[in-house]
Formats: C-alpha cells, sequence, structure tokens
C-alpha cells in the first residue's frame, strides 16, 4: 500500500509539470517551429538525463528505444507544440484528457490487462469532470489543432503502453534518456529542412526552453515511465488527468481571477475520478484483485 501511494505520488509530478507546459508553449515560445520546439525540448533533456545514468542501449534496446523515442518524443512534442500554438490551453488540455480511456483499452490489447470496473467508472468520471472544467463557449476551434491533439493522445498513449510492456528490461531513467535523445536526434534534420535556421530566442523563450526541457521533460518524463513501470496503465493514465486542473489553476492563478462553480464541479469530478482508480481504493470493492480467474491483469 506504501509503495502505491509512493509511486502514485511519483507519477503525479509529470502531468502537474505538463499542465505548466501548454501555458508556457503557448505564451512564451516563439510561434511557427513545432519542429525545433520538439528538439530544443527533447534533445537537451535527454542528454542531460543520459549524462545522469551513464548507460548506452543495448541488443534489442536499440531498436525499441527508436520506436518509443519516435512515438513519444518525435511525433508526441511536435503534436504537442502545434497543438499548443494552434488551440487555447483549455481545448488542447480537454483532449488529451481522454488519454486514460486510450490507455486501459490499449493496455488490455496489449499487455493483457483488464480494465476493472473501479477504473472505468472513475475514467468516465474523470474525463466528464475535465470537460466539465474546461468547457468555454468562447474557445476556437481549429481543425488542424484538433487533429493534433488527438494524434498526440493516441500515439503517445501507444507509446507508453510498449515503455511499460518493456519497463523490466532496463533502468527507468536510462531509457527515458534513450527516448528523448533519439526523439531530438530524428527531428533535427527535418527541422533543417522545413524550417530553416533556428528561430532567434528572447530572454524569456530562453528560460522558457530551459524550463520546459529540465522540468516538464526530464524529470516529468523520468517520473512518468517509473509510474508506469510500478503501476498499473489505468491508474497512470488517471493520474495524467491533473494535468488539465494544473492548466486551469495556473491561468486562473495569472489571470487573478477566482474559480467559477463549473471549475470546482469539474476539479472535484477529476479528483473522485482519479481516487477511484487508485488500486488501494479499488482494493475496497473485494471483487477486483491483480489478477482475474482466468490470469489476465486487472486494475
Amino acid at each position: 500500500m506504501e509503495a502505491t501511494v509512493k509511486w502514485s505520488l511519483v507519477a503525479a509530478i509529470a502531468p502537474v509539470a505538463w499542465g505548466t507546459n501548454y501555458f508556457v508553449t503557448h505564451e512564451q515560445l516563439p510561434a511557427g517551429y513545432p519542429l525545433y520546439g520538439a528538439v530544443f525540448r527533447a534533445l537537451p533533456a535527454g542528454l542531460l538525463l543520459l549524462a545522469v545514468a551513464r548507460q548506452r542501449p543495448k541488443g534489442s534496446w536499440w531498436w525499441k528505444s527508436l520506436v518509443l523515442g519516435g512515438l513519444n518524443t518525435s511525433v508526441f512534442f511536435t503534436l504537442v507544440y502545434l497543438a499548443a500554438q494552434a488551440l487555447p490551453t483549455s481545448l488542447a488540455s480537454m483532449i488529451m484528457a481522454t488519454s486514460p480511456v486510450m490507455l486501459m483499452l490499449l493496455a488490455w490489447l496489449i499487455n493483457a490487462e483488464r480494465p476493472g470496473s473501479a477504473a472505468l467508472i472513475g475514467a468516465v468520471i474523470g474525463i466528464g469532470g475535465a470537460c466539465l472544467m474546461l468547457a468555454t463557449s468562447a474557445a476556437h476551434v481549429d481543425l488542424v489543432g484538433v487533429l493534433a491533439s488527438i494524434a498526440a493522445m493516441a500515439l503517445s498513449s501507444l507509446g507508453y503502453i510498449l515503455a511499460k510492456r518493456w519497463a523490466g528490461e532496463v533502468d527507468v531513467l536510462a531509457s527515458t534518456s534513450w527516448q528523448l535523445t533519439w526523439g531530438g536526434l530524428l527531428l533535427l534534420p527535418f527541422a533543417v529542412l522545413f524550417e530553416g535556421a533556428p528561430p532567434a530566442l528572447s530572454l524569456n523563450a530562453t528560460l522558457s526552453f530551459a524550463y520546459v526541457t529540465v522540468v516538464a521533460t526530464a524529470i516529468a518524463f523520468a517520473a512518468w515511465f517509473a509510474g508506469l513501470k510500478h503501476l498499473p496503465a489505468g491508474t497512470v493514465g488517471l493520474i495524467g488527468l491533473l494535468n488539465p486542473v494544473t492548466g486551469v489553476l495556473l491561468g486562473t492563478l495569472v489571470a487573478g481571477d477566482g474559480l467559477t462553480g463549473q471549475q470546482v464541479a469539474g476539479i472535484a469530478l477529476v479528483l473522485v475520478g482519479l481516487l477511484l482508480g487508485q488500486p488501494v481504493v479499488k482494493r475496497l470493492f473485494g471483487k477486483e484483485t491483480l489478477l482475474s480467474p482466468i490470469g489476465q491483469k486487472q486494475y
């Protein structure tokens, strides 16, 4: 029980950090450079973690880290950067909030982790709360941004499930460093080809990239993959709902306005859904265990 709480708190570092990333990207980073934005975020973070882990890929991890780097870093960061520039933070976060369902489905199909009733109920409540919290009538809908958000959510979910499937083979810090480094290296030639010279960065943009690189990438992804290694995928997916909660609270703090009743209700539902998805709470249902009678994992 103590270990479950510990890894839940570790995993929560990631969505809280990511919740600040949309705001920083939208407000501080140069628009029109999604590829360079992804490179500046991924490659320094990967090299930083690589310097700490001091391990190179071996055997099958050369191609596994390449696949994960492509899904979780190259494609994901580019699409998220594009979505953050094209959509209001609330709408982009609302789309990404559906990821717990995608994670549960892929975990069932790929890792045979069959979702239990508590996890499913928690997902429905949590996603409903996120939509209630984030819904605004004034949101501008950009089709490219919406498609980018959906693709980012689906492809990263696949990458996370594969990372969890292979998590027992290597150290989390090492595998995270390889993914981020590969992701940045894969994107660099495309950035040069399609976006030309790197954008000129102001002092604010440079400091913002430093924050995104160290906190919202290196630390956040190491925490996220550590959570995935030790917790069911559905549980981690529900913890990810702290991302839009952080975004709303940050937006409220910056704007200096109080939370509306709708936002408070949405946050409350998100927290209820998150708690229902925790293994400690699910054991109170009495009928759900980590293994089903036919040998499938449940969560």
